[in-house]
């Protein structure tokens, strides 16, 4: 039986997919590329309209020609919704959703005791609410190993429903992250991505993700290459930033700034200044050489006039990112800014976004631009692809009668941009 698991939204349902990915694999069932697939598993984002609308296009695409299963953010907060999209769809809230781990067994039993395979996900009555039993120690998408070790988040942003899907913030005790992180190593990968809703926010009433770091590089050998998926401002501290003058802490960066006026930021009740996040880049800077810095910046939020955009843009401008992933504002319901009175004319919010794009496309250029002829170390992919340590995708290019191993390091240096290629022992 052939199984696909499509996934929206942040690298948190990237883990989760990958370690229910795993489980479908380790029971023997085919993973597919979802057009003969007769399971689809959508991990849901709800972040914007946009996400929830791509996925409900994709539910009833797939729902045409295969038992699908709903699970993520949407279908914890808009179940009735989802179910109701088609007959052949499944609804596994998030509290629910590690209760997937165990299905494929019991889909396996089934079909051997002649029942269909939607009688089978009927049939199936276990639910398990462990957030982190998520522990894939093989991953059918990524050749990077991707460990959960936070969920939730206490913030509360006026604009957020991730913290109405996901509850509050929980940490994995440092001691299973290192068990953890020594297995995958023992397994052959190369490079760790840590994960969480606001990775930050780890034991953040404790030693913080600074001192799981710290235990992490104490614990792991030299040739394992760690990078952090998101670092919300709020509580990134000196003793996290320290951590990354270690050559084990990739230079790529992803840090949701969302707005550069210390006003709008107080109206979607962010915690933290733009002061703040100017101190987190110029340390940064300092620790790694030419690091990729990308941001999180939305466009029009309640608040947001001329004056505060402007605040956004030449601050945005300034501070030389290497990408920027630009969002219009999507009130959501059940959120404090959802009514909000004060937020500006969607033609307004749009051609701000676009301003936004086309700065994010410049500085992205001339990033990329700044990279030519530099050495780089790149994980093998597939097809003779890669990522490079500040997370280029990049082409491979090796001696003749070679070829990447996926999953292996290689060092080389960066001949062409278009596309970035990594010329490797030539």
């Amino acid at each position: 039986m052939n199984v696909y698991i499509y996934t929206l939204g942040c690298r948190l349902n990237q883990a989760e997919s990958e370690a229910i990915a795993d489980s479908f694999s380790r029971q023997g069932f085919s993973m597919s590329d979802g057009r003969d697939a007769d399971l689809v598993i959508v991990n849901s984002c709800t972040v914007t309209q946009k996400a929830e609308q791509k996925a409900r296009r994709m539910i009833r695409l797939f729902s045409k020609h295969a038992e699908v299963i709903v699970t993520g953010c949407y279908a914890a907060v808009n179940p009735e919704e989802v179910g109701a999209l088609s007959e052949r769809v499944t609804v596994f809230s998030l509290k629910e959703k590690a209760s997937l781990l165990s299905l494929p067994a019991h889909i396996s039993l089934a079909l051997d005791s002649g029942l269909s395979l939607h009688e089978a996900i009927e049939s199936f009555s276990f639910r398990s609410s462990d957030p982190f039993a998520f522990d894939a120690s093989s991953f059918q998408y990524h050749s990077r190993a991707y460990l959960k070790v936070q969920d939730g988040c206490d913030n509360h942003c006026g604009y957020c429903r991730t913290t109405i899907a996901r509850g509050d913030s929980v940490s994995l005790p440092a001691e299973s992250v290192v068990e953890r992180a020594l297995k995958l190593e023992a397994e052959g990968f190369h490079e760790i991505m840590l994960t969480g809703v606001n990775l930050t926010m780890y034991d953040h009433e404790g030693a913080g993700l600074g001192g799981l770091v710290e235990k992490l590089l104490s614990s792991l050998g030299s040739g394992m290459r760690i990078r952090l998926s998101s670092m919300e401002p709020d509580h990134v501290d000196d003793r996290l930033l320290d951590t990354l003058s270690d050559f084990r802490m990739q230079p790529h960066f992803h840090i949701p700034i969302q707005s550069a006026s210390d006003k709008v930021l107080q109206r979607a009740m962010r915690r933290y200044s733009i002061s703040h996040v100017d101190y987190i880049l110029s340390r940064i800077r300092k620790l790694k050489d030419d690091p990729f810095i990308a941001c999180d910046v939305i466009a029009g939020l309640p608040g947001e006039g001329e004056k505060e955009f402007m605040e956004t843009y030449d601050f945005l401008s300034s501070h030389d990112f290497a990408a920027m992933h630009v969002f219009p504002y999507s009130p959501r319901p059940g959120t404090p800014l959802y009514g909000a009175k004060d937020r500006c004319e969607e033609r307004v919010r749009d051609s701000r976004a676009e301003k936004l794009r086309k700065l994010s496309a410049a500085q992205s250029r001339a990033y990329l631009e700044r990279q030519l002829g530099k050495t780089v170390e790149v994980l093998a992919e597939k097809d003779e692809s890669g990522t490079t340590g500040n997370y280029l995708k990049a082409r491979i290019l090796l001696p003749e009668g070679r070829s990447a191993i996926s999953g292996m390091i290689y060092k080389g240096r960066i001949t062409a941009i278009d596309p970035v290629t990594v010329s490797v022992g030539l």
